[in-house]
């Protein structure tokens, strides 16, 4: 579900909704491993076109959103400014709890993906695998437990995973060496590198 908002503060519901679409048709994938391009162009007269795409079924969809249906007065956008900066200090905090919690979400999460990889499960010694599966479990059930936690919390949590999965993917990348590590490398961020806590956005002129 794609949801196009317009507005100054950090949170969606403080927001003004402007329309929303589906993208459907896309095939079942690990966490973090579809890419979907979305692009937002507005033209001279202010007519706003957002569109979706999968990068790997090339599936798309897109909405139009006019200058007048469902914008909101000056006024109301001048009060928005106002409670922007009103709010920055508790805005900013809250950016950057979700971005904690997104870090340590892709973490687990791309550590669970590498260790999927045949390339990397083969040179993978069980014991060590079963530790890192049972350091992922463990984030996995804090945070369905601690979805109030801090951000220092969560990235604490974060270097935790890091400090207990990093070495042992570190001595598989070294181990294997110039037989696949430079494809690996190339195919995708390292686990924990913090390269997923959010979208990656591109500015098209």
């Amino acid at each position: 579900m794609t949801k196009v908002y317009e507005g100054e503060r950090t949170r969606t519901s403080k927001n003004n909704l402007l329309g929303k679409f589906e993208l459907t048709g896309i095939c079942p994938a690990p966490r973090g491993i579809p890419q979907i391009t979305v692009c937002f162009p507005i033209d001279v007269d202010g007519i706003l076109n957002v569109s979706t795409e999968d990068k790997t079924t090339r599936q798309k969809n897109k909405i139009t959103i006019i200058n007048d249906k469902g914008r909101i007065s000056k006024e109301k956008i001048d009060k928005i400014v106002q409670e922007a900066k009103k709010y920055k200090s508790e805005d900013e905090a809250h950016k950057k709890k979700v971005d904690a919690k997104n870090a340590l979400e892709n973490c687990a999460y791309n550590m669970r993906n590498t260790i999927k990889d045949e390339r990397i499960a083969s040179k993978l010694p069980e014991a060590d695998k079963k530790k890192i599966e049972d350091a992922i479990k463990q984030v996995i059930q804090w945070l369905d437990a601690n979805q109030l936690a801090e951000s220092n919390e969560l990235e604490d949590k974060t270097k935790e995973l890091e400090n207990i999965c990093s070495p042992i993917i570190s001595n598989i990348y070294q181990g294997i060496g110039s037989d696949i590590g430079a494809n690996i490398d190339d195919d995708g961020p390292a686990p924990c590198s913090g390269s997923g806590t959010g979208p990656k956005i591109k500015k098209v002129d």
